[in-house]
């Protein structure tokens, strides 16, 4: 198969072409949680985050309701968008979880158990057809929906 194909000039050319070709972001929200627990692992004050998404946004009030991270300010650049984050101290871990899996009203009990240390502390963010929520909210107003990721 491979004498039917033509040869390249030299190896390093491809090799040069398939290293210049630019790296595409996945997932917005799993960068912006990475920069978080990153920033909050080197005792940082404040983070950048970037790009915005109206997820991400929603995603980081659930944290601020509950006490993880301070205030949060979106910074228009004319482009995607920045944040502004003032971290606590108090985030240990977050994470996103992909693909969005679908949770019933009884598989939050399971998803809690395998991703949160402790019963105690820690929340799971769900979307559901109600708005993004912790798995607590989401428990008390009886539905389920797509996880989106946890902290702690």
């Amino acid at each position: 198969v491979l004498d039917l194909m033509p040869r390249p000039a030299s190896w390093s050319d491809e090799l040069h072409l398939f290293l210049s070709c630019n790296m595409v972001r996945v997932s917005a929200l799993n960068d912006a949680l990475n920069t978080l627990t990153n920033a909050e692992r080197r005792g940082k004050r404040q983070a950048l985050i970037r790009p915005c998404s109206k997820v991400t946004v929603k995603f980081l009030t659930v944290m601020q309701k509950h006490g993880y991270i301070g205030e949060f300010e979106i910074v228009d650049d004319h482009r995607s968008g920045k944040i502004v984050v003032n971290l606590l101290g108090r985030l240990n871990k977050t994470g996103c979880i992909s693909p969005r899996f679908d949770v019933s009203l009884e598989g939050i009990e399971q998803w809690t158990t395998n991703l949160l240390p402790s019963r105690q502390f820690g929340f799971i963010v769900l979307t559901t057809s109600l708005g993004i929520m912790d798995h607590e909210e989401a428990r008390r107003k009886g539905t389920g929906g797509k996880i989106l990721g946890f902290f702690y």
